[in-house]
């Protein structure tokens, strides 16, 4: 099996995304675009829910605006001491989580997106925007540049997870719902059974996109599904030990059936972290040093009913990432072997 696995990979991974001029191949330039498209036959049939699939947190921050107001999301003592140009110069080391796009995330195999929105104050046109402590790009654009990889992969399935809204009345949620309409349209994928949502499944109804939304507004639509369909345990601690405790005892807990579930593979900086590493920022200071001990953990993992489904990480680029978690599902396949002898 060991050598099916290499020979899947190799038939995976055979492009680069964007030439490097140097020949190699980083970790963001393997080309993971077609991963869904490239899973065994038989894996086709099993629940998403079942399958193991990457995802970025803060997903959108690859690029915050240090020149905005600072978002809503901040408290009143933030937005007083952002008024020094300094300060704001600090937030943006601490509110980027990410290095790549939102197309060089999708090429690279990311397929579940943590998404984090607000208005901006002073906007007359009621735009809506990402938000991580400082503003990010229109969240219009970001949906247009997945939709736009979207049409190229027809096999691929993104999973959209609005979970936080900032400064947002009714007029905001139905610009922000037309506009996710706008975007993706037929690929849309009206909220069911969750057990029901294989690749097969949403192949033949070209569905392409899951969205999730975290507010009682998605009982007016039927393609949004509710926050509670995709549950993602919070461990709130810098500390690697503590984190993978964290994620094995909520995996342990996971419900079998009737919803995603995201573990959420992070670490979260504490005001006294900030302090100590103020000019590193949250790359340098936290998550460099720790993200291959956390590789290290998603390696031993198993997708499943009860095992792993969706993994989120920061900074996605820094190591063998996405290529890793979807590795994960060639195990799918060895179980089914061994249950043939």
């Amino acid at each position: 099996m060991l050598a099916v696995r290499k020979v899947r990979r190799k038939l995976r991974m055979g492009t680069i995304c964007s030439p490097n001029p140097s020949g190699t191949k980083t970790s963001s330039e393997v080309c993971n675009a077609d991963w869904m498209a490239s899973l065994p036959p038989h894996l086709h049939n099993v629940p998403l829910s079942n399958l193991a699939i990457p995802g970025s947190h803060d997903s959108f921050s690859y690029w915050v605006d240090e020149k905005s107001p600072v978002g809503p999301d901040q408290t009143a003592a933030i937005k007083r001491l952002a008024r020094i140009s300094l300060v704001k110069k600090l937030m943006k080391k601490w509110s980027v989580t990410q290095n790549l796009t939102f197309r060089e995330q999708l090429e690279a195999g990311i397929r579940y997106f943590d998404l984090r929105v607000s208005s901006k104050p002073g906007d007359a046109d009621q735009e809506i925007y990402f938000i991580h402590g400082l503003f990010g790009i229109k969240v219009w654009d970001g949906l247009m540049e997945i939709d736009s990889f979207l049409t190229q992969h027809p096999q691929e399935i993104v999973f959209l997870d609005f979970n936080h809204f900032y400064a947002m009345d009714e007029a905001h949620h139905k610009r922000l719902v037309l506009r996710i309409q706008e975007a993706f349209g037929n690929k849309l994928c009206s909220a069911c059974s969750v057990d029901s949502m294989t690749l097969r499944a949403l192949w033949e109804k070209k569905c392409q996109v899951l969205i999730f939304y975290h507010c009682p507004f998605y009982k007016q639509y039927p393609f949004l599904w509710p926050g509670k369909k995709i549950p993602a345990p919070w461990a709130n601690t810098t500390s690697v030990r503590k984190l993978i405790l964290f994620l094995e005892t909520t995996l342990s807990e996971r419900a079998p059936r009737g919803s995603f579930h995201v573990s959420q593979a992070i670490l979260t900086p504490r005001v006294k972290t900030i302090a100590r590493g103020l000019v590193g920022g949250l790359k340098n200071t936290l998550v460099h040093r720790n993200l291959p001990a956390i590789l290290d953990w998603v390696k031993t993992q198993r997708p499943g009913a009860m095992g792993v489904n969706i993994i989120t990480s920061d900074f996605v680029d820094l190591v063998d990432f996405a290529t890793t978690v979807i590795e994960l599902n060639d195990l799918l396949q060895e179980d089914r072997a061994l249950a043939k002898c």
